[in-house]
């Protein structure tokens, strides 16, 4: 290692935790920071409030080699920080689409008067253009002019992100000066040869919210696709599959379904087109509304399918559904498709029981009125209709005539087109699809 800075990762969530725990990996003496004493005592004896694969291991492993500790003390961390990592959410505001931004505001206003000695300060949240400079204004004003700030925005994919963390696939530095820059070259030296740009501080911030908003675009322009097939009897996954071998188009996101959810992806394109429109640039992304509505009207269309299959109502109806979190390979349930179909039906009546292999407590404590399983064969027990909600390999890997013994009747939705059709129908199943004949 070029350079034995020692780094504090203020806030410790999904960003934060992973952050903290890649960095001490990486040969960092690392000190996270959250104002939550449970949360802080749970990571400081390893445990995680939250799935990732592989991440749980490394922070015992850097926990016991003394490279990775955890405290509450804004002072504790200023006094030991080189790098201060600024990892806290930016979750949507009640009733707008603007971020909230005031947890980036409480840390700076918390982390600012400690600061003594030459630092320098990183954002990694996704934010709205125009935050940084505001931050390092604010920096200057409490703390003064040896603190810099720089911005520094993540990239990971949730049940990806510590390979997402070790093995990039880019860095963006939004800097003012040549010390931050080096300063952040030091500090990812170890990561080995990664694609970087150095730029300034809006550039930096768009650059998340621009990935973010092509993503959905990509992903809700296929599920429009889907809709088209849909009212021509095609099907979408063929159409997907020709689509994806034109090189200038590709296959990645480009999977019809149920849609984006989680914590991020909805939340961001929203901040982005309110952002937009406090620059006067609204006119500029008003395609993200339909993005947007796109992606919810798949919701919808999905139990319309399932209520077809069931004859037309859900009263009276058992409903076995499989998936509850937005996405495989994680705990997340925000925002989550599969969830909010799951509810959807049953207010509309049904009698619904859900299984997911690994978001199951969250479920619990976010709707505790929720009927849930232990197994997917426990869930479509009896069932009128089993929905695929989220592609866990779990699900995809399912035998048909074993599922088939126990429910009511053989009728699926798959909301991921994750199944071999082919197969289903073979085994006497009414296998129905979004976007498929």
């Amino acid at each position: 290692m070029a350079v034995a800075y020692r780094l504090t990762v203020l806030g410790t969530g999904y960003l934060g935790a992973t952050h903290a725990a890649c960095m001490a990996e990486l040969g960092f003496e690392v000190l996270g920071l959250d104002v939550d004493p449970e949360k802080i005592a749970s990571l400081q004896r390893g445990e995680l409030p939250i799935h990732e694969p592989g991440l749980e291991e490394m922070l015992r492993r850097n926990l016991a080699n003394g490279r990775l500790r955890f405290t509450t003390s804004y002072q504790e961390a200023a006094e030991f920080g080189d790098v201060h990592f600024v990892c806290v959410g930016t979750p949507q505001k009640k009733g707008e689409f603007a971020a909230d931004v005031s947890y980036l505001d409480a840390v700076v206003e918390s982390l600012a008067p400690h600061l003594r000695r030459e630092c320098l300060v990183v954002g990694k949240s996704t934010v709205p253009v125009g935050t940084a400079q505001r931050l390092a204004d604010k920096l200057a004003l409490l703390a003064g002019p040896h603190v810099e700030l720089a911005w520094n925005p993540e990239f990971l994919r949730e049940g990806f992100a510590v390979r997402d963390t070790l093995k990039p696939d880019r860095l963006v530095f939004g800097v003012a000066s040549e010390r931050a820059e080096k300063i952040l070259r030091d500090v990812y030296t170890p990561l080995g040869d990664v694609p970087t740009v150095v730029t300034d501080f809006p550039t930096a911030e768009l650059v998340k919210s621009a990935a973010n908003a092509f993503l959905a675009t990509k992903i809700s322009f296929i599920n429009a696709m889907a809709e088209v097939c849909e009212a021509a009897h095609a099907d979408v996954k063929q159409l997907s599959l020709a689509l994806s071998f034109d090189e200038r188009i590709g296959g990645r996101f480009l999977n019809p379904g149920l849609g984006f959810g989680g914590g991020c992806l909805p939340k961001d394109i929203r901040a982005f087109m309110a952002r937009a429109g406090e620059l006067g640039a609204d006119q500029a992304l008003t395609f993200l509304r339909e993005v947007d509505a796109i992606n919810m009207r798949r919701r919808a269309r999905m139990v319309d399918l399932a209520r077809d299959l069931v004859g037309g109502s859900f009263h009276t109806r058992t409903v076995g559904v499989l998936g509850a979190a937005f996405k495989p390979n994680s705990d997340d349930i925000r925002d989550s498709p599969a969830l909010d179909v799951a509810l959807t039906i049953r207010q509309e009546g049904g009698a619904v029981t859900v299984y997911d292999p690994v978001a199951l407590n969250n479920v619990r404590k976010a709707h505790p009125t929720l009927d849930t399983a232990d197994s997917a064969l426990t869930a479509v027990r009896n069932a009128d209709v089993v929905l695929l909600l989220t592609e866990w390999q779990e699900f995809v890997d399912l035998d048909p005539e074993a599922i088939g013994t126990v429910v009511n009747t053989r009728n699926i939705v798959d909301g991921r087109n994750a199944l071999d059709s082919e197969i289903w129908r073979a085994a006497n199943w009414n296998y129905r699809a979004l976007g498929r004949p």
